[in-house]
C-alpha cells in the first residue's frame, strides 16, 4: 500500500511539471518562423533536350558527381566546322612561314596568317568547352531537392535542370519586434522547436536586418500583424533534422525554457 502511495506521489508529480511546462510554453510561444534553403539551381548554358538523367529527387551527391546530358549534336557539329578552319589556317601560315624565310612572301602576309590561326585555335577552345558542358556535374555536395526537367523535355538555355540544396545552405529566418531587438546579437545561440521535431535543436545567428519590415503575412498572429518587425536568420545546428518551409517556434536562449 505504501508503495502504491509513492507511485502515486511520483506519477502526480510528473504530471504537474508537465502541465507547467506546457504552461510556460503558452506563455512564452517564442518567435514564429520557418525554415528555408539557399537551393543550388543547376543549368545548361544553351538549350537542348535533356537525353540522360543521372540522378533521382532525393538522391545524396558529391562534388563532381554526373548530374545529366543535354542533346550535343550541333556543339559537336560546330567543333567539327572550326576544327577544319583551324587546320585550313594551320596550312595557310606553314606557307606563309616557309615563303617569309625565303624572302618570297612579306612580313604582312605572315602577320595575317599568324592572326588568323589565333582566331581559329580561339573558336576551336570555344567549341570544345561548349560540348564539355553539355554534360552537367555537381557544383557542390549535397541532395538533389527537385528536378525540373526530365529526359525528352527540351530545356531552355540557362533554365535549372534541377536544385542541389547543400546543408550548410539551410536557414532559420524569424522576426523580432524592436523592443525585444536588443536581445539578439551575431553569434547568439538560439533553441528552435517545432512539431515531432527532436528537443535538442539550436541555430547560431549570423544575420539580424538593420531596416524594419512589416510582419510577413505568413506570421499569423493578429497582435502582431501591424507592427513593425526585424528579420534574423540563424544557421542550425543538425540541418538534416529540419525541413524546408516547416514552421518552427524560436526561443533567445538555447538551454532556456
Amino acid at each position: 500500500m505504501t508503495s502504491s502511495r509513492s507511485l502515486l506521489r511520483v506519477f502526480g508529480a510528473l504530471l504537474l511539471a508537465a502541465t507547467l511546462a506546457g504552461c510556460n510554453e503558452t506563455k512564452n510561444p517564442g518567435y514564429q518562423g520557418w525554415i528555408e534553403a539557399d537551393m543550388i539551381f543547376v543549368s545548361p548554358d544553351e538549350p537542348g533536350r535533356v537525353i540522360k538523367l543521372n540522378v533521382r529527387e532525393g538522391d545524396q551527391v558529391k562534388a563532381g558527381a554526373p548530374l545529366y546530358s543535354v542533346d550535343d549534336d550541333l556543339q559537336k557539329a560546330d567543333l567539327n566546322q572550326n576544327n577544319a578552319t583551324l587546320a585550313n589556317a594551320q596550312q595557310t601560315y606553314d606557307r606563309a612561314a616557309a615563303l617569309n624565310k625565303t624572302g618570297s612572301g612579306t612580313q604582312a602576309n605572315l602577320d595575317s596568317a599568324v592572326s588568323a590561326l589565333r582566331v581559329a585555335e580561339a573558336r576551336v577552345n570555344t567549341s570544345q568547352t561548349r560540348l564539355t558542358r553539355r554534360s552537367a556535374f555537381a557544383p557542390v555536395s549535397g541532395s538533389i531537392q527537385q528536378i525540373y526537367f526530365r529526359e525528352g523535355e527540351m530545356v531552355p538555355g540557362q533554365r535549372p535542370v534541377l536544385s542541389i540544396m547543400p546543408p550548410g545552405n539551410m536557414k532559420v529566418r524569424f522576426f523580432v519586434g524592436e523592443a525585444d531587438l536588443p536581445k539578439f546579437a551575431l553569434g547568439d545561440e538560439v533553441r528552435v522547436t517545432c512539431d515531432n521535431c527532436a528537443a535538442d535543436l539550436t541555430a547560431k545567428i549570423y544575420f539580424i536586418a538593420t531596416m524594419a519590415e512589416y510582419t510577413p503575412p505568413v506570421i499569423y498572429s493578429l497582435e502582431e500583424r501591424n507592427k513593425l518587425v526585424y528579420l534574423i536568420q540563424a544557421r542550425p545546428d543538425k540541418p538534416d533534422a529540419l525541413r524546408v518551409g516547416q514552421p518552427v517556434s524560436v526561443f533567445l536562449n538555447a538551454k532556456a525554457q
